[in-house]
C-alpha cells in the first residue's frame, strides 16, 4: 500500500540564519513548550512566517515532529501538534553543536575536511553522516509498517496531552498519509534515500525554510516532489 509523506522544514530562526550546527543535548523537560533539542525556538519573524503559510492539512494524516524546539514551534504555528520522534532529530554534532561552519573551519580545518569527505567520519565526536542517512532511511522505509503499540518511535499514548492522539484499534501510518515537521538534515537524508543517491549527494541538496518535500511510494520505490513553498498555489498536499 502506498504511503504519502510530507516533510515540512522549520521556519527561519537565528541558528538557521547564522548557519549554526544544531544542539542535540537532551531537552529540558521543565522548559516552556516541553523544552526541545537545539535550544533555539523561532524568533518573531520566523513565527510570523509560519503563521502566514498555515495550510489545511488532511485531518486523517498522522503527524510527527523533530524534537528540536524550532520544529515544535513551527508545527504549532502551522496548527500541527504531534509527539516528537527521536529518530527525526538532526545529526548529533558533538563538540561542534552551536558553532558556525566558519568557526569550525577556522579552528579545526582538517577535522572539517575529513567530515565533509568521509560519510563515516565523526571528528566532532557525534554522529557520522552515514549513521544519519541510515537512520532516516530506516524510518522512511518502515513508515508503512508502523502501527500503534508496536514499540516504534511514532507511538502516541492516549491521554499524553498531544492533540491528535490515536486510540487502540487505529491503523497507525500503514498505507496512509504522514506529515512530519523535520529538520533540514532529515529532509535531505530522506531525499538521498528516496533517489537512491550516494551519501555525497547530501551536500548538494538545499532545503529552504517552510517548504514541503513530498514523497509517495513504499520501501524500495519512492517518488519525490521537492521544495514546494507552503504558501504556493502549486500542487496541494498529497497530490502525488
Amino acid at each position: 500500500m502506498t504511503t504519502r509523506l510530507m516533510l515540512i522544514s522549520p521556519a527561519m530562526n537565528p541558528a538557521l540564519r547564522e548557519a549554526r550546527f544544531p544542539h542535540t543535548d537532551e531537552p529540558d523537560r521543565d522548559a516552556p513548550d516541553g523544552g526541545g533539542l537545539d535550544g533555539g525556538g523561532l524568533d518573531a519573524l520566523g513565527l510570523r512566517d509560519a503563521e502566514a503559510v498555515r495550510e489545511t492539512f488532511p485531518a486523517t494524516a498522522t503527524t510527527y515532529v523533530s524534537p528540536t524546539l524550532r520544529c515544535r514551534r513551527t508545527a504549532g504555528a502551522l496548527g500541527l501538534y504531534a509527539k516528537p520522534l527521536p529518530v527525526l532529530a538532526p545529526c548529533a554534532m558533538g563538540r561542534w553543536q552551536g558553532r558556525t561552519l566558519d568557526e569550525v573551519a577556522a579552528t579545526e580545518p582538517d577535522a572539517l575536511a575529513s567530515w565533509l569527505a568521509d560519510p563515516a567520519s565523526a571528528p566532532h565526536g557525534g554522529e557520522p553522516l552515514l549513521a544519519l542517512l541510515t537512520r532516516a532511511a530506516h524510518w522512511l522505509d518502515t513508515l508503512g509498517d508502523r502501527t500503534p503499540g508496536d514499540g516504534t518511535p511514532g507511538d502516541r499514548t492516549p491521554g499524553d496531552g498531544v492533540p491528535g492522539d490515536r486510540t487502540p484499534g487505529d491503523s497507525g501510518t500503514a498505507g496512509g498519509r504522514v506529515i512530519a515537521v523535520a529538520e533540514p538534515d532529515i529532509v535531505r537524508a530522506c531525499a538521498v534515500h528516496a533517489l537512491g543517491a550516494t551519501p555525497a549527494a547530501f551536500w548538494r541538496i538545499d532545503v529552504r525554510p517552510l517548504t514541503a518535500t513530498e514523497l509517495s511510494g513504499r520501501a524500495g520505490r519512492w517518488n519525490l516532489l521537492s521544495g514546494r513553498p507552503l504558501h504556493s498555489a502549486g500542487p496541494r498536499p498529497f497530490a502525488l
